[in-house]
């Protein structure tokens, strides 16, 4: 199982950017995929996750009402829309993968995914 994340870069606060994770050697219908976000000087932080196509996610409150994690089944690529741009929201993001159909409460744990992709960078200055 391979995830190819992209679409970070260099955004001013209150911008946007869409990142997109093509998962090849795994269908995603049946697994819990996630974003996560690794800042300097800080460990390793849930951002969003969505089982199969939806209906059912999870954010962290931190980016609840700005973020949007959806997925594409047929392309096999899970997005994360990014609204309202901070400072706070620099960071290198990573797209994760479960085998599984995650429990809320699993959702946002780092431990109950079995694959990661490389990391994107996203940059929030003015």
């Amino acid at each position: 199982v391979q995830l190819q994340a992209s679409g970070g870069g260099l955004v001013h606060p209150g911008g946007s950017l869409r990142l997109s994770c093509v998962v090849t050697g795994r269908p995603l219908r049946s697994s819990t995929m996630a974003w996560f976000r690794l800042a300097p000087g800080k460990g390793r932080q849930f951002v969003a996750a969505i089982r199969g196509s939806g209906p059912n996610r999870k954010y962290a409150g931190s980016v609840n009402y700005r973020f949007t994690i959806s997925s594409d089944i047929a392309k096999n690529t899970v997005y994360l829309q990014m609204n309202s741009l901070k400072a706070d929201d620099t960071a290198v993001y990573y797209c994760a993968v479960s085998d599984r159909s995650l429990i809320n409460s699993q959702m946002g744990v780092d431990d109950s995914y079995d694959y990661w992709g490389q990391g994107t960078v996203v940059t929030v200055s003015s």
